[in-house]
């Protein structure tokens, strides 16, 4: 939930809004990922997931790359389609790939983290997810 959070506002970023089918409206495009003060990833699948032929970009409410994408998809609302702008099929997904990314032990506390800066390799990334998730914690506790 903290990586959805910081993602994309779970898929309401921009003004976005999630469909009652789960599907992210409008569609969310993340920045091309070219270098600088961001990953640079080439093109990896000519525009078929990201709408870009020149350079990757994140999509969906998780913002995933076309490869994780490729990956990891999932068909999380069981709809008989996988799609990455469904926050159902991308948070699934997004599970895979952390996972896999810490060693299948996220139930300890240095997998999680090790499946989180694997998401994005950034410390603030991460303490920004700890709080996020923290207050979800908090909040579902509470209820």
């Amino acid at each position: 939930a903290g990586i959805g959070e910081i993602e994309s506002r779970h898929g309401t970023i921009f003004g976005g809004r999630i469909a009652a089918d789960g599907t992210a409206t409008p569609a969310i495009f993340g920045v091309p990922l070219a270098g600088g003060a961001v990953a640079n990833i080439p093109d990896s699948d000519r525009g078929v997931i990201d709408g870009d032929a020149t350079i990757d970009r994140a999509v969906g409410p998780m913002q995933l790359i076309p490869e994780a994408w490729r990956n990891w998809h999932a068909d999380g609302n069981a709809d008989g389609v996988q799609d990455p702008q469904n926050i159902d099929d991308a948070t699934l997904a997004a599970a895979g790939y952390l996972c896999r990314a810490g060693g299948m032990a996220l139930a300890t506390e240095s997998g999680w983290r090790q499946a989180v800066l694997a998401y994005n390799r950034s410390q603030q990334y991460l303490d920004d997810v700890i709080r996020y998730s923290t207050g979800y914690a908090r909040e579902a506790a509470a209820n």
